[in-house]
């Protein structure tokens, strides 16, 4: 039996890589470098992303894992079933058309992990931005839409979420069609850095936060507006 589990243990992590590599593959065939979803192209390819949602069905996230591998595996299971849930209701303009039971696309219980059904907003409230805290979350998590930062073309590991969530988060802060920062004394930004101002506020200001990844620094005093946010589908 002792010689079992280091061999049972090992067929889970290739189980895992090689289940993650598949879903990077998807990425990397329909999603643009800028973020840009080919979803007819994913509905043809329906198969293989369904392959994914099921090695998530019966994967238990363990607590053994260190913080980043629990991080890249909740964050790739949210945008997994946000892609299926577009399919399942393809073509739709907006997430924020997507309705069940009265429930909006967030509060409907359909993404499976591990024997258990959870909601997108379970996984993004009460998993990552509870238990698995990093203010880059958001820019890891994709709600499919326009003014969202940009869908990742590249699943996350244990290895890369550090190095891929540098690479986001700058991206997003620097983007001007996301965030306009170049009049210094008034910036306007995403609302994400309203709805989550918490999140970005633990060690300063959100000004603070923006200036850790900002190509031009922004004055502490600089007045703030938030843009107005655009839910169409972040598609072809």
């Amino acid at each position: 039996m002792k010689k079992l589990i280091p061999v049972l243990s090992l067929l889970i992590v290739v189980s895992i890589k090689a289940q993650t590599t598949s879903f990077n593959s998807l990425l990397q065939q329909h999603v643009s470098k800028k973020g840009i979803v080919d979803y007819k192209g994913l509905k043809q390819n329906e198969d293989q992303l369904n392959s994914y949602l099921a090695y998530l069905k019966k994967t238990t996230p363990s607590s053994s894992w260190s913080k980043n591998k629990q991080k890249a595996f909740w964050i790739n299971a949210y945008n997994a079933y946000t892609i299926k849930l577009i399919l399942d209701n393809y073509p739709v303009k907006s997430i924020t058309n997507i309705k069940k039971k009265g429930k909006n696309a967030w509060n409907i219980s359909f993404a499976e992990v591990g024997g258990k059904t959870y909601t997108l907003d379970h996984i993004e409230h009460k998993i990552l931005r509870k238990k698995l805290f990093d203010p880059r979350i958001h820019v890891g998590v994709n709600c499919a839409s326009e003014s969202c930062p940009k869908l990742h073309n590249k699943a996350f590991t244990e290895k890369n979420i550090n190095a891929e969530l540098d690479v986001l988060i700058k991206n997003f802060i620097n983007d001007a069609s996301r965030n306009k920062l170049e009049k210094k004394n008034s910036i306007q930004i995403s609302e994400i850095f309203n709805w989550f101002k918490a999140d970005f506020t633990k060690e300063g200001s959100v000004i603070d936060y923006i200036n850790k990844y900002a190509d031009e620094k922004i004055p502490n005093d600089a007045k703030i507006r938030f843009l107005p946010y655009k839910w169409n589908l972040n598609g072809k």
